[in-house]
């Protein structure tokens, strides 16, 4: 685990959700947050009891910010040539990052990507997959 991430805790908040008042039987209206507009709207007017609003008060420091809870960044890689990129690269410390293959990378390439990050000693987060 990284020095920073023992030194700093990233911060915790609630869930905002937004009370859709009648909107129990409406499936369109999912229950993410949506800022209140409405002129008497008690959770616009900040109400206690109405719950939490995001605000920039909630925001993590910049040291913590994007980093997973192993104390690593995520970088997506989409080819071989990415990769060995990375590994090349002297500007980039990739021992500080965690990999994930994306999405639509094929089942070859993958057994490749796979075994280079194991020669380089690289950790893939979803090398499971497919």
């Amino acid at each position: 685990m990284s020095v920073i991430v023992l030194a700093l805790k990233k911060k915790t908040h609630p869930k905002f959700n937004v009370p859709n008042y009648g909107t129990k039987n409406r499936k369109r209206v999912k229950d993410s947050w949506r800022k209140q507009r409405g002129i008497d709207n008690k959770k616009r007017i900040k109400k206690n009891f109405m719950g939490a609003e995001p605000t920039i008060g909630y925001r993590n420091s910049e040291q913590l910010r994007g980093i997973r809870q192993s104390g690593m960044r995520l970088m997506v890689v989409h080819s071989m040539s990415e990769l060995n990129g990375v590994v090349e690269n002297p500007d980039v410390d990739a021992s500080k990052y965690e990999f994930a293959m994306a999405h639509g990378v094929s089942k070859r390439v993958r057994a490749e990507m796979l075994k280079f990050a194991k020669e380089q000693n690289l950790h893939i987060v979803n090398g499971a997959s497919k």
